[in-house]
């Protein structure tokens, strides 16, 4: 306020001082110059502080200089009295030509003001509806519109409230200035309200017919259309964040009963097979034919087995669900990487009896910090997979490698490989190969799980392949606590 006072006052000073300068100028070769260049002078500099100054200012000069053309250039000289009344005519014409001109030029200052005014508010619109559509949820969304009401408004500060909700979300300085019992009761009348005298104004937040919601401004000079245009934005960023969770609870909810349907089906399908055997077995033993001693120890061999391969895919499935539901607390220490390889041989005895099963450690001495209970479950899984993959008799190999900071492992397996359009889902859950799935029994379940067990020790899986020629599995684990990339 006392900058645009101080302004106003600066402009009359100026245009006084204009005045007397044409005529200081003009005055000394009074007998050299017309009374109409002078006029035409004076209507010139008025123009162009109404322009700058506005109306008031140009108003005032249109006077002032009226004054000193009738004292200084119209005859008698040095009086302020008019004899000629075409000297009236042509006085009264200058003031009315400045007074309009004066006006008509302010008025294209205030509709080029307004024009600006009006663009910027647009443009800080948009870029507030931009801003309100990075938030990625709702909690965020409503932490967000106050905030960027100050930020992008330049107000003292932002309240916010939601329907049903008690909690009033703000921002910026003094926001306890907004009252909460006004912001809400704004919400049931549905009509703007403002206080200009504190500088305040609440306003309805409408979808539609139906409120949603209300904000609060403190120190905000927009239009009511701005405040309504606000109001409507913020009512399509909760409606559009409203549908986008509603639309991500209706996919979860299809994708949990697709995941659902997929492991019955892959279950069942695992489950069949052993499930024949034993019960063939079973059904042997109980019919007591006439079998000797090796003949009974091979249908409970198979008994056996079988019982084993049951017992895996439901520990998988247990382990995934584990994972997923973030129920795994970890419990890294510093281990061998021979002590790892060692417990993962131990639970993969039956695929060391059936093929050679090639490691190597290198350092000799290198450790991993990991958590050993899961780290095994990794390696058991990738042996297991190359093992059902794999041609007869051909071996597995793994090597070892120290790689920033991790242990990094590489198990190869020789076998038919996976296409190139699988690569990318090979460690999704419950996915098989397209060529091999019918042939090879799985749930699809075992490289998702050592996927999210290598991740949540922070280390990284992939795998290379070549079509004929076998695959590479390879996965990293941290070396300490702090992996940082240094040996």
């Amino acid at each position: 306020m006392l900058r645009r006072l101080t302004f106003q006052v600066s402009g009359y000073v100026a245009g006084l001082a204009t005045v007397g300068l044409i005529v200081l100028i003009y005055y000394r070769h009074i007998l050299e110059v017309k009374t109409t260049t002078v006029v035409l002078t004076f209507l010139l500099a008025i123009l162009v502080a109404s322009a700058v100054w506005g109306l008031g200012v140009s108003v005032f000069m249109s006077v002032i200089a009226m004054m000193c053309v009738d004292y200084f250039f119209l005859p008698p000289v040095g009086t302020f009295n008019v004899n000629d009344p075409e000297d009236w005519v042509s006085l009264i014409s200058f003031l009315i030509t400045a007074v309009i001109g004066s006006e008509l030029s302010a008025r294209a200052r205030r509709q080029a003001q307004e024009a600006n005014r009006q663009r910027n508010e647009v443009s800080r619109l948009y870029e507030f509806s931009q801003r309100l559509l990075r938030a990625r949820n709702s909690a965020d969304l409503l932490n967000e519109i106050p905030l960027q009401l100050v930020e992008m408004f330049k107000a003292r500060s932002a309240a916010l409230n939601v329907m049903g909700k008690e909690t009033i979300y703000r921002s910026g300085i003094n926001s306890p200035e907004i009252d909460a019992a006004r912001l809400k009761a704004v919400q049931p009348r549905g009509n703007l309200e403002s206080d200009f005298e504190q500088g305040l104004s609440y306003c309805p937040v409408r979808l539609g017919a139906q409120t949603i919601g209300s904000f609060g401004v403190s120190g905000l000079a927009v239009s009511t259309q701005t405040l309504d245009a606000i109001a409507t934005l913020i009512a399509a960023a909760i409606d559009r964040m409203h549908a986008i969770e509603q639309l991500g609870k209706t996919e979860a909810a299809r994708e949990s009963e697709r995941l659902k349907s997929v492991l019955l089906d892959a279950l069942a399908h695992d489950f069949k097979t052993p499930l024949t055997s034993i019960k063939a077995a079973a059904t042997s033993l109980l019919e007591d034919l006439n079998f000797n001693k090796r003949q009974r120890g091979e249908l409970l061999v198979i008994i056996d087995e079988e019982c084993d391969r049951i017992n895996r895919v439901i520990g998988q499935a247990i382990e995934m669900a584990q994972l997923e539901a973030g129920d795994v607390k970890l419990q890294p220490a510093p281990h061998f990487v021979s002590e790892l390889i060692t417990a993962a041989f131990e639970d993969c005895a039956s695929v060391q009896s059936a093929r050679p099963i090639q490691a190597e450690s290198q350092p000799q001495d290198a450790r991993v910090y990991c958590d050993l209970f899961w780290a095994r479950k990794v390696l058991g899984h990738l042996i297991r997979n190359a093992d059902q993959y794999s041609l007869p008799k051909e071996p597995i190999t793994i090597t070892t490698e120290k790689k920033n900071g991790f242990i990094v492992f590489h198990l190869a397996d020789v076998g038919p490989g996976i296409e190139k359009t699988e690569i990318d889902q090979i460690f999704a859950k419950f996915y098989r190969g397209k060529s091999q799935r019918h042939r090879v029994p799985g749930t699809g379940m075992g490289l998702a799980v050592a996927k999210a067990i290598v991740e949540a020790h922070g280390g990284t899986i992939e795998v290379a392949s070549e079509v004929g020629h076998g695959s590479v599995f390879t996965f990293s684990l941290p070396i300490g606590p702090a992996a940082d990339g240094s040996n």
